[in-house]
């Protein structure tokens, strides 16, 4: 299944972007008149796919730096990066300094980027469609769904994870693709490599060696039993 994940999963690589975390989390502020909803956040994203990948390929195709760039124009704005990171270190953050969380931060989104920014480069037009949304807004966890059509048709489920920042803006924070949460899967691996080497020696293999550091990272992940 996870060859026909490359669009969902290079659309998916912003809930796991981080950035110079802050390690403490201030609690959610009531919602301000112009914060746009969660839905509306998600078919941002989708336009801006449309107009700043899909009718950019041939520009990009060839020059990685603008495609990250053009990523992190979509993405960083509607997620919350410090709360990402936080999550994907897991109980491992709470003991980690605070040099070290920003190390991670770095080198992790910096790997991550590399890995996956080029499977935008198979984004059309009307890959994403965003579902109606359903429910009430919970500003500790409400999801947009939407549906993700790769290039061989299959459809796929991926659904993005808000909450209500403490500037009252909605931001994601996960992504669950197929029922895979993006947050979990990398804290399950991120927390073995630490386990197993300590957290000072992964941050200098994601630094010095990057995404083929992330890259041999899950794969030992699927070699332990991970699906």
């Amino acid at each position: 299944m996870l060859r026909h994940l490359a669009i969902a999963t290079a659309i998916a690589l912003g809930t796991v972007v981080v950035a110079a975390p802050a390690f403490a989390q201030s609690a959610p502020s009531a919602p301000t008149s112009n914060a746009a909803t969660p839905q509306a956040v998600v078919e941002d994203i989708t336009n801006k796919l449309d107009t700043q990948i899909a009718d950019h390929k041939a520009q990009l195709q060839n020059n990685k730096p603008k495609l990250v760039a053009e990523i992190n124009e979509i993405f960083l704005p509607h997620f919350d990066t410090d709360w990402a990171s936080i999550l994907v270190l897991g109980m491992h953050a709470r003991d980690a300094t605070p040099e070290q969380r920003s190390r991670f931060a770095k080198a992790f989104y910096t790997s991550l980027t590399n890995r996956y920014a080029e499977g935008l480069l198979s984004y059309t037009k009307g890959t994403v469609k965003v579902l109606p949304f359903a429910g009430e807004l919970n500003p500790k966890y409400t999801v947009v769904k939407t549906q993700v059509t790769t290039d061989d048709k299959k459809q796929i489920a991926v659904n993005y994870v808000f909450h209500q920042a403490a500037d009252g803006q909605w931001k994601a924070y996960d992504v669950i693709i197929e029922g895979i949460s993006y947050i979990t899967n990398y804290r399950n691996q991120v927390d073995a490599e630490i386990k197993k080497e300590g957290l000072d020696k992964l941050i200098a293999e994601l630094e010095t060696q990057g995404d083929k550091a992330l890259q041999q990272m899950e794969q030992e992940d699927k070699g332990n039993g991970a699906k």
